[in-house]
């Protein structure tokens, strides 16, 4: 057992197929970005508050993990979008390039001790028409996701390769996440 601190669907999913059973505490620390962070840096400060947040809140007797991916173009942070306009504007840019997708993840033991670590992959689209675009936003897909696309549904169809961890871009380093929890006392 342990403590999930997010509200994440894809989180919840990748952790219960590996077999753990988790109990969901959404953190409500405060998500804002530092753009004077590096990406390593912004991803693992995000998730590190929402660790605090909880553990602090809840003081676990289980292993608590925390995570916070975010989608980088240029240097910069493509967040969720506030519409479909500014989806299309993001996908319109990540057409035909690489971008990066980090996640930070933080576990806490139940003494209070971290573990932290941040994943990063290399995501490169392949050169997609203005009507692909509008037809993968129409499906909604895009319009709750960092980066406006969700590599394990319809937004498949536009990754032509990644360098990396798969189970990063859908949100959550599996293999490096289930280390970090086993070495801090968490068992599936």
């Amino acid at each position: 057992m342990i403590v999930l601190a997010s509200q994440s669907p894809r989180r919840r999913e990748l952790l219960h197929r590996a077999g753990w059973n988790l109990e969901v505490i959404p953190s409500t620390a405060d998500e804002s970005i530092d753009p004077q962070l590096q990406p390593e840096a912004l991803a693992l400060s995000i998730a590190e508050c929402k660790a605090d947040e909880v553990f602090q809140r809840v003081r676990p007797t289980v292993p608590l993990l925390a995570a916070d991916t975010l989608v980088f173009f240029e240097g910069k942070a493509l967040g969720k979008p506030d519409d479909k306009a500014h989806a299309k504007r993001m996908l319109t840019q990540l057409s035909g390039a690489v971008h990066t997708v980090i996640t930070g993840v933080v576990v806490v033991a139940p003494s209070g001790r971290k573990s932290r670590l941040a994943v990063r992959t290399d995501v490169r689209f392949r050169a997609l028409e203005e009507q692909e675009i509008v037809r993968y936003i129409d499906t909604g897909e895009p319009l709750d996701r960092a980066g406006s696309y969700a590599i394990q549904g319809i937004g498949g169809f536009m990754v032509e390769n990644l360098e990396g961890s798969y189970t990063n871009v859908v949100g959550l380093p599996l293999g490096e996440s289930i280390e970090m929890l086993l070495a801090m006392g968490g068992r599936p």
